[in-house]
């Protein structure tokens, strides 16, 4: 869940100007499980289910480069189940099960990884190997956990710093949020292109951008002096300057969900991930959410929490015949 920020991840941009995202790993989660099959065979199980002999046989791309970049042959089962749909609901839920299946099959193969290895295979594979005009936030995010400030520098390093502050700060920020599902799937991939290529050309675009990493530093430094207060109203701003950055981010739909929550006492928020649809999150004093719940009575509200651990292994055991 990024808060503000997003879009400076995206190479164009942080290889000239340096970019800044803050954000949290949430309590929802993609579950891989990785075992030695009994043959030979190759067998994937996800929304469907893949029965091949060889890795260039298999169609689902983050599973393929993902073997072929730890170099490993047939006789592997891999089944996957997730918390939240899969695809375009503006989660990271790619990054995070790119993280993950990274995290399971090293451990498969006796491996332990850290997480910013983790963060940085995961980058690997799906820019680089699977050619996805994505940013970076997602799989870090994912790989570490907690609520942190993600720096993504000109020369490809990336910094992740935890968030400090207050227990009881961090409580009112995470019970101030809620999330709604709006129904609406979009392809994040052709989204971010286009925010990539107009970022890239027009230089009002770029001081838009700069502009939202300011505010991604004014909000990480009000959180760690324990002023929530202002977290809405950076969101806001932030959501104002992210809907101006190309056509389609926002629509007429979201726009009137977004006011109406407003009207009903949300002082920010944001369509989560690169925009059109997935998730809208709010933030608001909590006495205020069963107003804005039911100022937008087509939309389904989905609890969410924060997470403090980022991916990790669960059950281990290592299987002799790997």
């Amino acid at each position: 869940m990024s808060f503000v920020g997003g879009g400076s991840d995206l190479p164009g941009f942080y290889r000239r100007y340096g970019g800044a995202v803050l954000s949290t790993s949430i309590d929802k989660f993609i579950y891989v499980n990785v075992n030695r099959k009994f043959d030979d065979g190759i067998r994937i199980a996800y929304s469907r289910t893949e029965e091949v002999s060889s890795i260039d046989e298999i169609e689902h791309q983050l599973v393929r480069a993902c073997m072929e970049h730890l170099t490993l042959a047939g006789g592997i089962e891999i089944t996957t189940i997730a918390d939240i749909p899969a695809k375009g609901t503006g989660l990271g839920s790619s990054s995070s099960f790119t993280v993950g299946l990274l995290h399971a099959l090293n451990a498969y193969q006796g491996r332990y990884v850290s997480k910013e290895t983790l963060g940085a295979d995961s980058c690997h594979i799906e820019i680089d190997r699977c050619g996805e005009p994505i940013g970076k936030q997602d799989q870090y995010a994912a790989a570490y956990g907690g609520f942190n400030l993600i720096e993504f520098h000109p020369d490809d390093r990336v910094a992740v710093t935890p968030v400090i502050c207050r227990p009881e700060t961090l409580q009112t920020i995470e019970e101030s949020i809620l999330v709604f599902y709006t129904g609406i799937t979009r392809s994040a991939s052709k989204l971010l292109a286009q925010q990539s290529e107009q970022v890239d050309r027009q230089a009002d675009k770029q001081q838009v951008l700069r502009r939202m990493v300011q505010l991604t530093y004014d909000l990480y430094a009000e959180i760690q002096g324990n002023n929530e207060a202002v977290f809405g109203e950076i969101l806001h701003e932030n959501w104002m300057l992210k809907k101006s950055l190309t056509q389609g981010i926002s629509t007429d739909d979201i726009d009137d969900w977004y006011a109406a929550a407003r009207a009903a006492g949300a002082t920010g928020g944001k369509i989560l991930g690169a925009g059109a649809g997935g998730f809208l999150m709010l933030y608001a004093p909590k006495e205020r959410h069963e107003a804005i719940a039911a100022a937008l009575p087509g939309l389904r509200r989905i609890k969410m929490g924060f997470d403090r651990q980022g991916s990790a292994i669960i059950f281990y055991q290592r299987n002799q015949g790997a």
